[in-house]
């Protein structure tokens, strides 16, 4: 055992020197990896050796192995997908929940990682204005903190027509009608595959992806029992526009019928933060369950997701575990693990404690509206080069692009991509290919929007010339 604290020193030193080199490297690496995953497996996947290695050597392998093939994704270039950066203090935090090693599962087996993440849940109902006494779950990402939403508008729904969920199962259980806008994010599918639930009745939404709150009266009084268990899924933050659903009358018109109202902000939600989106965001507290992305908008490390329910006796129905040998907390705050899928996990709310009290609420605000800020000056430098065309109006931190038809916008994306200076994602909306642009990071500032744009000039330059030649 005497040797264990210089294995740990030694490994820890390679660890942070390589830390700080891989984020000293990222503001003028090319952003894109220069190699793909079946390039670098011959070398991961060498032959295991029959003995121990040296940590510290393990360290330095790895930092070497992988460094052709990462993604600069905390540069203030990348705006694919939607995939934030890491604040400081949110990734030093993360260091020390790796060196604590707590299972945050239990509020008495590790009380200081509970009280940080209880503290954090309540500046996040502060910050984004939604009941007070609502429980927030820590979860993986976006993904899994919709799927605890609705998994509680489940059991909510069920409940009210009396049928015991727990103990008899989804089998001969009355039909759960769930409907959500026509351009819901496709995670709703996948959550609703995972809930035994089948696909989503689709909502006609508007040119922005907005559900209409007409067409989801008239769906939820046809097609079925009116009155039967019924669940919406409205959106904070549409993927290719950036706009909201309208929260004040779609949420009137499903709950006059009874239905759970769910909200996936997995990036959106965040703007309920600002003053100036409040007007957009009317009525969003009235809701029963939101779910959002903490490597988003607030920019803290993978994995950290936030399901926030307002009912706490339904979510911890939902996902409370009762056994002999679990010291548990049944009243107050609850337990960590009762309000998501896992009995053990990682103290991943820690991180979002350390970015919110790094931030402050006027940094928070400041946060969200420098993002959407930065987005309406990509969209204007855009619009002036030839042939360009922004398909959305950029409400919030997305933009959608085409650049003529779609062969030629695809041929602009590649020829981006390969520059390496930027790096934007291609899709498709509206029947349209388009260049999507997010603008996620914290750390995208005036001149990487000014190099940025250059990037794309000279990509639309480069193939016009081909097209030319």
């Amino acid at each position: 055992m005497s040797a264990q604290p210089d294995a740990f020193d030694e490994a820890l030193q390679r660890a942070r020197a390589h830390t700080m080199e891989w984020l000293a490297s990222v503001p003028s690496r090319p952003v894109g990896p220069s190699v793909n995953a079946d390039d670098l497996r011959a070398g991961f996947a060498a032959p295991l050796p029959e003995q121990a290695t040296d940590p510290a050597e393990v360290i330095d392998e790895l930092a070497r192995l992988a460094e052709p093939g990462l993604m600069a994704m905390p540069s203030g270039r990348f705006f694919g997908w939607v995939i934030g950066g890491t604040l400081p203090a949110a990734l030093a935090a993360d260091w020390l929940v790796s060196a604590w090693d707590q299972n945050a599962g239990m509020r008495f087996a590790t009380p200081a990682v509970a009280a940080a993440e209880e503290a954090a849940a309540g500046w996040l109902l502060d910050l984004l204005h939604l009941p007070p006494g609502a429980d927030v779950g820590f979860t993986t990402g976006g993904t899994t903190a919709n799927f605890v939403g609705v998994a509680a508008g489940r059991k909510a729904v069920l409940d009210r027509v009396g049928w015991d969920l727990a103990g008899l199962g989804l089998f001969g259980a009355p039909r759960i009608r769930v409907l959500a806008g026509a351009e819901r994010h496709d995670v709703i599918d996948l959550v609703l595959r995972y809930l035994g639930l089948g696909a989503p009745i689709l909502v006609d939404a508007d040119d922005q992806g907005r559900i209409r709150p007409g067409a989801l009266a008239a769906a939820m009084d046809s097609g079925g029992d009116p009155a039967g268990p019924a669940i919406v899924c409205l959106q904070a933050g549409n993927l290719h526009s950036g706009a909201f659903d309208p929260m004040q009358e779609t949420i009137a018109v499903a709950h006059e019928r009874g239905a759970w109202v769910h909200v996936d902000g997995a990036f959106g939600l965040w703007a309920a933060a600002s003053p100036r989106y409040r007007e957009a965001l009317a009525g969003l507290d009235l809701a029963d369950s939101w779910a959002t992305d903490g490597h988003k908008t607030l920019n803290v490390p993978y994995d950290c997701g936030m399901a926030i329910v307002a009912r706490p006796d339904v979510v911890r129905a939902a996902f409370g575990v009762h056994t002999s040998y679990l010291i548990t907390d049944s009243s107050g705050p609850g337990d960590p693990f009762d309000k998501v899928p896992e009995l053990s996990r990682r103290a991943r709310g820690v991180t979002v404690w350390a970015a919110l009290r790094s931030l402050g609420r006027a940094g928070t605000i400041a946060l969200v509206e420098r993002l959407a800020d930065r987005a309406a000056e990509l969209a204007a430098g855009i619009a002036r080069l030839p042939g360009a065309e922004v398909l959305n109006d950029v409400v919030f931190t997305q933009v959608s692009v085409s650049f003529g038809d779609d062969e030629r916008t695809r041929r602009v994306t590649a020829a981006l991509l390969a520059g390496g200076v930027a790096w934007m994602s291609g899709s498709r909306w509206h029947g349209r290919d388009v260049l999507r642009i997010s603008v996620s990071n914290w750390s995208t500032d005036a001149d990487d929007v000014a190099l940025s744009l250059a990037a794309l000039d000279q990509a639309v330059a480069s193939v016009d010339a081909i097209e030319l030649s």
